[in-house]
């Protein structure tokens, strides 16, 4: 690698646009092979400096809040997609301004603001619904949104065929990480339950959780699944990947600040699981670090704790081919995604600085952070 992370601010996010554009050309293929539309979900990956690149390769951008809507509006400045299991009435005249396609959770919000959007004279805003086809394959209650009483989404047994009038398109998203071979099940059971509902619409989206960039992914059955609606139906099929498109592009580069020996050896960093990388924590999930290993795979074994005063704040046991030391620089893997967008600054810990390298421009500081960041969060 041409990176050079001891030039870096610690912590610091590092982005390799040569890794993105990997994965935006994997995208791009799909879209091209397809006729399909693979948006940017900006929940996963919204660092806009980036967007005028990816939008070379997009359609756009999903988002779930005005704030995401607005920034994909005035960042990218392509389509502009929005969901939110609901909308807040007084931010609903700003998601028309920023939207061009609006998805809806419930028919009861449906009737709540159609009046509103068919007000809209200057544009075309195509509406949705979503459906929950109560099929999903993901294990992990917090991020299925299949689960028994969930919110997201209109189950077939509450589905309004009544209130279709106006809408022109469905969405499912059932899918966390996953190859295709779930999402070539998981259509069945969609077409199935909502099939003579898919055939009255322009078309249907897809949602994200899609792993389309990772190793091993199985492209030739996603492209099947893809052309399974087109075909049957006639519709438009989109996606909205936010973790494929960010997967395995960004790092972390952080800084051993102290060692200390409770029972075995433990390393304080200047970064925090609870604060820069809360799917450690949250998923649970061990993040990769360049040159180490797992316990014992090499002489020098540390469990690697962050600086906050959280006693759960610890990233991972991790071996070392050397023993660790005050200053010493680590590298964690597959930081670009659900990273920079879920940080945090409990205990005032400091937000990472934010770098991009290309080949062009070399290794490039786009963003740093301090007190004031801090500060005009609270009051």
């Amino acid at each position: 690698m041409e990176l050079d992370f001891t030039a870096l601010p610690s912590p610091c996010y590092v982005v390799d646009q040569r890794l993105l554009v990997r994965n935006l050309e994997i995208l791009r293929s799909v879209q091209q092979r397809t006729g399909c539309k693979i948006l940017l979900a900006l929940k996963g990956f919204s660092m806009y400096s980036v967007f005028p690149l990816v939008g070379n390769y997009l359609q756009g951008v999903t988002a779930s809040s005005l704030f995401e809507a607005r920034l994909g509006h005035e960042e990218m400045g392509k389509e502009v997609h929005s969901y939110a299991p609901a909308y807040i009435e007084e931010e609903f005249a700003e998601i028309l301004l920023n939207c061009d396609h609006i998805i809806f959770n419930s028919f009861a919000q449906w009737q709540r603001f159609k009046a509103k959007v068919r007000a809209v004279k200057d544009k075309k805003i195509s509406c949705g619904i979503r459906i929950n086809p109560e099929y999903s394959e993901i294990e992990t209650p917090l991020y299925d949104p299949c689960f028994q009483y969930s919110r997201l989404g209109v189950t077939l047994a509450n589905f309004r065929p009544e209130e279709l009038e106006g809408l022109e398109g469905l969405h499912f998203h059932t899918m966390c990480e996953q190859n295709s071979d779930t999402l070539a099940r998981t259509i069945q059971v969609v077409d199935q339950k909502f099939g003579e509902f898919i055939k009255t619409m322009k078309w249907l989206n897809f949602g994200g959780g899609h792993h389309i960039t990772r190793p091993g992914y199985d492209i030739e059955s996603l492209v099947r699944s893809i052309m399974f609606f087109q075909d049957k139906y006639g519709v438009s099929i989109y996606l909205e990947p936010g973790e494929a498109v960010a997967l395995n592009t960004g790092f972390l580069a952080v800084k051993v600040l102290d060692l200390v020996d409770n029972g075995m050896k433990i390393a304080i960093l200047d970064t925090s699981a609870a604060c820069h990388m809360p799917d450690v924590l949250e998923m649970p999930y061990r993040p990769r670090i360049i040159d180490a290993g797992e316990p014992g795979e090499y002489p020098y074994t540390y469990r690697l704790g962050g600086l906050t005063c959280l006693a759960g704040d610890i990233i991972g046991d991790y071996s070392f081919k050397q023993p660790l030391k005050p200053g010493d620089r680590l590298v964690f893997c597959d930081m670009a995604h659900y990273t920079m967008v879920k940080n945090n600054t409990f205990n005032g810990v400091n937000l990472p600085a934010i770098a991009l390298f290309s080949a062009e421009e070399g290794l490039k500081i786009i963003r740093q952070f301090g007190y004031q960041d801090f500060k005009t969060r609270l009051s």
